[in-house]
Order: C-alpha cells, then sequence, then structure tokens
C-alpha cells in the first residue's frame, strides 16, 4: 500500500502553510505534527510511519533532515523522498548511522536562502543520495515562489 506524508519544519507545524496546501490537495496524506528534538521527532515518525511501506515523504527545511533519516534507516520501505530546502547538512551530528541509499531524491532549494547554505546541502546530498535530482531556483527558504509550481501530481503519484 503506497503512503505519502509531509513533515514540517523546525520552527512549522502541520498546520503551516504546505501542510495546508497537502490536505487539501491529497486528502489521503499524513501531515502529522512534530515537536521536541530530533530524536523524539524521529520516534513519532516511526510510530506514525509503523505499518506503512512504499512511502512517499516530503520534508520541509528539519524535516527534510528527518525524511531523509527515515530513509537511510528503511530504505527498503521508502519509494521516493522530495525535499525541500532540507536542514540534511546537519546528519553528519546526528547518532543515526550515515550510508549513502539508492531512493530516489528530488531537492528543490532557494538560492537566495538565507536559512540553510546551498552550498552545504549540495555536498551533503552528494554523499547521502545515489539517484538525486537537485533543483535550485529563484526562491528563498520557504519556497514562497516556487512552492506550487513544483510538479506535486507527477512526484506524488
Amino acid at each position: 500500500m503506497d503512503s505519502r506524508i509531509f513533515i514540517h519544519g523546525l520552527e512549522s507545524s502541520n498546520q503551516g502553510t504546505k501542510a495546508v496546501f497537502f490536505r487539501r490537495k491529497y486528502p489521503d496524506m499524513m501531515t502529522p505534527h512534530f515537536t521536541g528534538p530530533l530524536d523524539e521527532r524521529m520516534k513519532r515518525m516511526e510510530a506514525v510511519l509503523s505499518s506503512q511501506t512504499a512511502i512517499t515523504i516530503v520534508g520541509s527545511s528539519f524535516g527534510g533532515l528527518m525524511a531523509s533519516i527515515f530513509a537511510l534507516e528503511n530504505e527498503d520501505r521508502v519509494k521516493r523522498l522530495i525535499l525541500l530546502a532540507p536542514a540534511i547538512h546537519w546528519i553528519e551530528f546526528t547518532s543515526h548511522r550515515i550510508r549513502k541509499t539508492a531512493v530516489p531524491v528530488w531537492i528543490y532549494h532557494g538560492r537566495q536562502d538565507e536559512v540553510i547554505d546551498i552550498k552545504e546541502v549540495q555536498r551533503a546530498a552528494a554523499g547521502l543520495f545515489a539517484d538525486l535530482k537537485f533543483h535550485t531556483v529563484e526562491d528563498d527558504h520557504f519556497l514562497h515562489k516556487t512552492f506550487k509550481t513544483i510538479p506535486w501530481d507527477r512526484l506524488l503519484s
């Protein structure tokens, strides 16, 4: 059974603009709320996805870090990752085992992102993902201009 989930960023929630967009456009998409430090968030994510397979994960910022860790640790259960300005450059500082994954990954990152350095994300992504499509866009960290133009129907099918 294919599953889809959106993981919000560190200071966002499942009531943010992106989560609301996904709930309206894709009513079957899970949009849980995460709080606390990374390990608590990962335990919650594991619980939410415990019975799921063929999972498509959309992760935004800190949610992109969470999505990546989950995919690295559950490669056989993850169908694809779509990461929005992901904080994956922090992955080397976590206690999670790091190895390259073959899960297909699409990254959208704004050239004007002042929160997460695009060059650090590009470097980290090259080391983590064997099947990577990196899209640099003219936008900020929140992808205000780009978010709704991403081909969601194709990526989430």
